[in-house]
């Protein structure tokens, strides 16, 4: 078992990045979300790992081009073969990396696969600190409430086609 269960990945945002705003769009900081997380996944588990959820996502402020960017990503869940990531993007101008702000927040779920695609077990992450008990806490209160959402979607889009 992997002894890590957190990481922070960091990088300049760049040009490359922006949108009609001129700010960084939300599909590059997606992308940056799922790579943590994946190498966060993988790491606790030693396993390749697929993306199985996504949610609440909230931007709460803009990432600049320029900026240095840090997306922290900690396991806060371990059921059989999936993992709850909770995800923080933090970005500052680099010349002055006190004045950190969040930009972003969500938790991810990932998987665990074997090499012909099934979901394997992984090891268990048990909370230590009190902090962590409330983590765990608010992941499976997360489950809930994704499970009523799956539900009322469901009767969303019961009869549509294609």
């Amino acid at each position: 078992m992997s002894s890590s269960r957190s990481l922070s990945l960091r990088f300049l945002a760049e040009p490359t990045d922006v949108n009609f705003g001129g700010k960084v769009h939300g599909g590059a900081v997606m992308k940056w979300i799922d790579l943590a997380g994946y190498a966060c996944a993988a790491g606790w588990s030693g396993r390749y790992c697929v993306t199985a959820y996504v949610g609440g996502i909230r931007f709460v402020s803009p990432v600049h081009v320029g900026n240095l960017v840090e997306v922290e990503a900690r396991v806060i869940y371990t059921g059989r073969s999936s993992m709850h990531i909770d995800i923080n993007v933090l970005a500052c101008d680099p010349a002055t990396p006190e004045d950190r702000r969040q930009t972003t927040h969500c938790i991810l779920i990932m998987v665990a696969m074997d090499k012909s695609g099934h979901s394997v077990k992984i090891p268990e992450w048990v909370p230590e600190t009190e902090e962590d008990i409330t983590l765990k806490e608010t992941a499976l209160t997360l489950m809930d409430m994704r499970k009523q959402i799956s539900d009322e979607m469901n009767v969303l889009f019961k009869g549509r086609s294609g």
